[in-house]
């Protein structure tokens, strides 16, 4: 599956400021902030879309917030392998489009292209390996059968599960109890209820084929993939484990990221899957998480339909540190537009010397993604180029414009 087009960056421009720290994030497993220690190459896994509607301003906080680790670790030094998956064929796909009488392929593939013309509108940086599920079903079934040869696959009805009794392990990603465990997987799309499993927990690893659904023929019979083998299966093929980060929304942690661990580990022998897990708070709009089951959107597309510059979506969403949960309101794009032309006026005028800000920019970053901290960074320099443009002969508008474009993705 291909990407999209990728923003041109030069971190050559702020090299004689050095590199900047390492980067320190929240992970979840641990509670705490850890040092990211990855070599030459970084390494993360960013769970992706199921594509059946647009890309809403929940989506693109978590990803841009991803982008934002990828821009900070370039920042330091540090080549990134950054792995995004598709999952191109799943239930909410294949009830939306028998609800709306659409081939589910043809769905999946307009929705997916309208997330790449979104994340190339908010200069999202493309993962090196953009991945559907449909095209990474040989090493699903690879994985399945690697799980079955140690008595870690049984059968229902012809679908598959995995027993998570074979992970003595189980719980440790997102440490949650067995009661808090089963609330959440009937609420994120588990089948805790399903007469003859060997525990109410245990995933599906790979579902028979049902009237005229898709399926594909393997050793396993035909069929599909579960959600949480598919990321484990691209994790493994793409970067091996254990890698630096995986990320994706907090509402990940359980089933999704636990689950996906869980098969990996016990399929491979390895552990951990990832070093850190990390995860962008929930966007809400009214009162309630924005999501689609819900129907309380607001669209990246709508927006840019309706000629809001997409730097000041992308501002309005880096005013918000990316662990918190927050509520959409409609006044968000007007303050960001607000400060986007601020900026631009104050890089017109000229301005002191931004070397103090270049620095407390990638600082901010690289402690734990302080966006917010980053923006009063520039916001300040802003102030003073304004109220009284260069000092001494500096101008520090090519050195503002460099930070904001490389470590904050936002043109001025």
């Amino acid at each position: 599956m291909d990407g999209w087009r990728s923003p041109e960056l030069s971190f050559d421009r702020l090299k004689r400021f050095g590199d900047a720290p390492a980067v320190r994030l929240h992970d979840t497993t641990s509670s705490s902030i850890v040092t990211t220690r990855p070599g030459p190459t970084a390494r993360m896994y960013v769970c992706g879309i199921t594509p059946y509607d647009a890309t809403h301003v929940g989506h693109a906080a978590t990803y841009v917030a991803f982008d934002l680790v990828l821009r900070a670790w370039r920042s330091a030094g540090h080549d990134v392998h950054y792995v995004q998956n598709v999952t191109d064929v799943d239930d909410p796909l294949l009830e939306r489009a028998a609800a709306t009488g659409e081939d589910w392929d043809a769905l999946a593939e307009r929705e997916t292209e309208l997330f790449r013309d979104d994340m190339v509108a908010l200069r999202v940086v493309p993962p090196t390996h953009y991945i559907g599920a449909v095209e990474s079903i040989p090493a699903i079934v690879d994985l399945i059968g690697q799980l079955r040869a140690k008595d870690a696959v049984y059968d229902l009805e012809g679908d598959l599960y995995f027993p998570i009794a074979a992970d003595p392990s189980f719980g440790s990603v997102s440490r949650l109890d067995r009661d808090g465990m089963l609330a959440l997987f009937r609420e994120r799309g588990g089948d805790p209820d399903r007469e003859g499993k060997q525990d109410p927990l245990d995933p599906l690893l790979w579902t028979r084929q049902r009237g005229d659904q898709p399926g594909w023929s393997s050793p396993l019979g035909k069929g599909r993939p579960g959600w949480h083998i598919e990321c484990s299966a691209i994790a493994l093929h793409y970067l091996g484990i254990p890698f630096d980060v995986q990320g994706g929304g907090s509402d990940l942690i359980f089933p999704h990221h636990e689950m996906c661990a869980s098969g990996a580990e016990v399929a491979t022998s390895r552990a951990p899957f990832a070093y850190a897990y990390v995860h962008a708070g929930m966007v809400g709009l009214d009162g309630a998480k924005m999501s689609k089951s819900k129907g309380n959107l607001v669209f990246v597309s709508t927006l840019r339909d309706e000629g809001v510059d997409p730097m000041a979506i992308r501002l309005a969403l880096l005013a918000h540190h990316y662990r918190t949960d927050w509520d959409w309101d409609c006044g968000a794009v007007t303050t960001a537009a607000e400060r986007l032309d601020r900026w631009r006026s104050a890089v017109d005028a000229g301005g002191p010397d931004a070397t103090p800000v270049v620095a407390d920019v990638r600082q901010a970053l690289a402690d734990d993604i302080d966006a917010p901290g980053a923006l009063a960074a520039v916001d300040a320099w802003a102030d003073a180029a304004l109220s009284g443009g260069t000092t001494g002969g500096v101008d520090g508008a090519a050195e503002i414009r460099a930070v904001t474009d490389l470590c904050l993705g936002v043109v001025v």
